[in-house]
């Protein structure tokens, strides 16, 4: 049994420092190999065309060094601002072996570019996300998510691939299409990921590969007594940058700066342009230099000169007012009473702490595995507790996996894969608003109040009335309520036949099963609320997708020599989706019954919609390997896909490809380099893919004869212009509308 606790923090007393370095092999510079910081799998890069790199790590921190075909380093900083790597071959990997799609491979015969992540830096880097795993992978651009859930962080591999879509790369989890989010995997359950890299590679998946295919392979047991493991994981989510905002007397400055440019910025006499210079309609000046000036800073008689000096338009001081009263006057502070009250009272308050928070990541999980002659299993369950760096903003979700293997006879295995995961997927938080008529609790003065007279939250922090109110989401956080979430059920099950004369049949289906919903509350007794607001909605969704494939291998070798790998591969799949949305507004809702009070509004105060989707999708595919003395390598795929999406007239797509590898380092003539060179080998391949992730399949039911310059599509039972340029760009196969 192994127990495992991870903390980390961020601490003053540890403060990150530059690091720059070069990494090497034997033959010069290693250009795209990975450096991050241990323990921190969101903070790294890769080598440039130099070997060179350079990263912002925590002072004591270690860096880990890693490449395809190459032992993986770590190096120790020790006060160390500059380092100098040279990685060594790690010749046992090429013998590994690596998932290519609908079979393995050793690395050593591949004729296309696949990067394999193993398990040990899965285990070193403690992901908290997939995106965590396959950051610092060369060829892959991982984006960041500030949010709880932290695993909604955008994948390109290769760079942006289309016009048009946002497709992101294939996931294949255990040998079946995966179309659910990243989030439902747990990382702690991966064994070994594959990313398949170029069109030859990827072709093998057709359509569904034009941005790349990234292949999952979930942890199995071993032989021997079964393994506990149970793991802790605790961190701090900080905010790692965001605009600074005024402190209180940054705030006075601020002020001090815009009046004075905005009323008393002009042209002199001199011609040139400046401030104090404004003059009103009779020429006599606006307003006499100083007027905006802090009176706290002056002396007894520099006061009373400032207060009477008014010019043509200023303010002077009122019977018995004093000189703090008239300069915030001047400021025109008195058109947010609190704020102006709070400045004279010295009151000040953070508003920027309230909207951000250090919060904390739990994320627990425990698993057990083993594995006999005749069974192998894994079963394992996590909790995820996430606070994001923003109020408000939570995360929360149980996953759990249960993988079982059994050999019923030498000629027959049977397998079963199950995942579930229930999560909650948003909460109310602090609006971080960018427009000027967003909430922002950012763009309150320090000077505006959290808290009323009676102890309560202020509703108006600025002002304590609509106008030019403020916003605090303390005050309306407790008239709103939120419940959105999802349950999901992935399954793969799986039947392999060990046939004679190298022959192996597999059957894998995957049916997935997915819940949603979406409560939403919204108090009628939240003051000064619109009633055009105020109400609920009721929200649910159900997707049931599944596919399947049918894949036929032979594999056999002739005298030591020739060696043949024939796969052939029937797939189909089917997608499902089903919504239904309620919204009840301008109605009194029951603070008692909250998000359950549909039934309190008619139908002129009710809206409804709902949703039907359904496509299909079916596929024939043929890969052929060939290799020659472990020197000559060839692999030619075919692949033919249909899609519900691509239309009538074409409703079939081919892709192909080719890859040929030659190990030059088993050729005769190099054997006097075996003394220093593990392997040489040269590879070139060519290959198709396809896109069909263009988000909604019935924009292919258009009409060319209508909208125009336009295609015309039905969507929900409307008619959309869509621009033709467009679609052209983006669908290549949208040539004709179907039936």
């Amino acid at each position: 049994m192994a127990l495992m606790m991870n903390v980390s923090y961020l601490s003053a007393q540890n403060p990150n420092v530059t690091v720059t370095g070069t990494v090497e092999d034997v033959m010069g510079p290693v250009i795209g190999a990975s450096v991050v910081e241990k323990g921190v799998p969101s903070n790294g890069c890769i080598t440039d065309i130099d070997g060179n790199f350079s990263l912002k790590v925590k002072q004591n921190a270690t860096l880990v060094i890693s490449f395809v075909g190459y032992k993986t380093v770590e190096i120790p900083l020790k006060g160390q601002r500059t380092v100098k790597v040279t990685l060594q071959e790690d010749t046992e990997m090429l013998d590994e072996v690596v998932v290519v799609g609908y079979g393995t491979m050793r690395k050593k015969d591949l004729t296309g570019a696949v990067v394999q992540i193993n398990p040990g830096k899965i285990a070193d880097s403690n992901p908290t996300s997939v995106q965590d795993v396959l950051r610092g992978t060369p060829g892959l651009q991982i984006g960041y998510d500030a949010s709880a859930k932290g695993s909604g962080a955008s994948i390109q591999l290769r760079g942006k691939n289309s016009l048009g879509t946002d497709a992101s790369p294939l996931i294949v989890l255990d040998g079946m299409a995966f179309y659910g989010e990243l989030s439902e995997i747990n990382p702690d359950d991966i064994g070994q990921i594959d990313v398949l890299k170029d069109a030859s590679s990827a072709a093998i998946y057709g359509a569904k590969a034009a941005a790349g295919v990234i292949i999952i392979t979930t942890k199995k047991g071993k032989q021997g007594k079964p393994v506990i493991n149970v793991s802790a994981n605790l961190a701090i989510n900080q905010k790692a940058a965001y605009r600074d905002y005024y402190n209180a007397s940054g705030y006075i400055r601020y002020r001090q700066d815009w009046y004075k440019m905005y009323y008393t910025y002009a042209q002199g006499d001199d011609g040139l342009y400046g401030y104090y210079r404004a003059t009103n309609d009779k020429g006599k000046l606006a307003y006499p230099e100083g007027y905006y000036d802090d009176p706290r800073n002056m002396n007894q008689q520099e006061q009373d000169a400032w207060a009477s000096n008014l010019g043509a338009s200023g303010l002077g001081a009122a019977e018995g007012e004093s000189m703090l009263s008239l300069f915030a006057r001047r400021l025109e502070m008195n058109n947010s009473p609190l704020v102006f009250n709070n400045f004279l009272a010295g009151n000040t308050f953070d508003w920027y702490d309230s909207t951000f928070r250090t919060g904390i990541n739990q994320d627990y999980n425990a698993s057990i595995s083993g594995a006999t002659d005749k069974i192998n299993y894994y079963l394992s369950a996590g909790y995820m507790d996430n606070e994001g760096a923003v109020q408000g903003n939570e995360y929360h979700a149980f996953r759990s996996n249960m993988k079982i293997n059994a050999k019923i006879t030498d000629w027959l295995e049977v397998g079963a894969n199950v995942n579930f995961q229930d999560r909650s997927d948003g909460d109310i938080q602090v609006s971080l608003g960018s427009n000027y008529w967003d909430n922002n609790m950012l763009r309150n003065s320090p000077y505006a109040s959290m808290y009323s007279e009676d102890g309560g939250y202020e509703q108006y922090p600025m002002s304590g009335t609509p106008t030019n109110g403020g916003y605090n989401y303390y005050f309306d956080r407790q008239y709103y309520d939120l419940e959105k979430g999802y349950t999901v059920l992935n399954t793969i099950f799986n039947a392999k036949l060990t046939l004679p004369l190298g022959f192996t049949y597999q059957f894998n289906a995957a049916p997935r099963l997915q819940w949603f919903y979406d409560r939403y509350f919204m108090s009628a007794d939240l003051p000064n609320s619109s009633a055009a607001d105020r109400g609920v909605n009721r929200g649910w969704s159900k997707n049931f997708d599944w596919n399947l494939n049918n894949t036929i291998t032979w594999d056999r070798t002739f005298a030591d020599t020739h060696h043949f790998t024939v796969t052939l591969v029937q797939e189909a799949e089917e997608h499902r989706y089903w919504s239904d949305n309620i919204q009840a507004r301008n109605i009194t809702p029951s603070d008692a019954l909250g998000l359950h009070y549909t039934n309190g509004a008619n139908k002129e105060q009710s809206s409804f919609s709902t949703n039907d989707t359904h496509y299909t999708a079916a596929s024939y595919l043929g890969r052929l390997f060939y290799s020659y003395g472990d020197r000559y390598m060839f692999t030619g795929t075919f692949r033919r896909d249909g899609y519900a999406g691509f239309g009538a007239k074409n409703p079939w797509g081919n892709f192909g490809s080719v890859g040929l590898g030659w190990t030059v380092s088993n050729e005769k003539f190099m054997e006097s380099t075996q003394n220093w060179l593990d392997m040489l080998k040269l590879r070139a391949s060519w290959g198709t893919n396809g896109n069909r992730e263009f988000g909604d399949v019935y924009k292919t039911l258009a009409n060319l004869n209508l909208g125009g310059t336009g295609m015309v599509y039905v969507n929900n039972g409307t008619s959309t212009v869509v621009n033709p340029l467009y679609m052209a760009v983006s669908y290549t196969h949208l040539t004709l509308p179907t039936n």
